[in-house]
């Protein structure tokens, strides 16, 4: 091989496309999703949160920590930050419903009225937490494209409801939230769409302008 030929190889090596961490995290992060909607509007009996373990943290947790560590290695330090942040959440709210589940938070044994009053106060304490920091990449992230602040706007909005639907023991307000959950997948699934598309040679579809420029 001549030393033209390497110098070839060596640009074409340095130019090969990084990849798309999302193409990772966007599927994954529906099946966590839609998991999610389908218990809290009632197809998944309410009292089987058991049922969404295998979803939020086995594919929905793993997948989003894999895109936000890809991303970091290729430099896409904002988009590691919102894959890290969502595999937080999932990852933690997998780990609650299985802490819950199975009698491992110290909840009382012996008051029913009291265990009540604990799990309620300890779902509301991780929704508040969760509610104020999607909150804030909501307003962080109005650079960009508008589906994307869609999709983080109906997270802030389910998770809202779910709140709600924890302090006053409302079923409505779970359904909505699960209706919210499954408008938030779906701007997703049309995010996926566009970005598999994209890197398989099509055109990008519209995702709509910046709020913020």
């Amino acid at each position: 091989m001549s030393v033209d030929s390497r110098d070839t190889v060596d640009q074409d090596v340095a130019a090969a496309p990084a990849g798309n961490p999302a193409l990772i995290a966007l599927p994954t992060f529906l099946v966590g999703g839609i998991s999610l909607g389908l218990w809290l509007v009632g197809f998944l009996p309410r009292d089987l949160p058991g049922g969404l373990i295998t979803a939020v943290v086995f594919v929905n947790g793993a997948g989003l920590w894999v895109s936000a560590i890809w991303a970091a290695r290729i430099g896409q330090s904002a988009v590691a930050g919102i894959f890290g942040i969502f595999g937080g959440f999932w990852t933690s709210f997998g780990l609650l419903v299985f802490g819950l589940v199975n009698g491992l938070l110290g909840l009382s044994a012996t008051d029913a009225t009291l265990a009540a009053s604990q799990v309620q106060a300890t779902q509301a304490t991780f929704l508040i937490s969760w509610l104020i920091v999607f909150v804030v990449l909501t307003l962080a992230t109005l650079r960009l494209p508008l589906a994307f602040t869609a999709l983080f706007v109906f997270v802030d909005v389910a998770v809202a409801l779910v709140l709600i639907g924890v302090l006053v023991g409302s079923t409505a307000a779970l359904s909505l939230g699960g209706i919210a959950v499954f408008v938030f997948c779906a701007i997703g699934a049309y995010l996926f769409y566009d970005g598999m598309g994209q890197e398989l040679g099509g055109r990008a579809l519209p995702t709509g302008r910046p709020l913020q420029s």
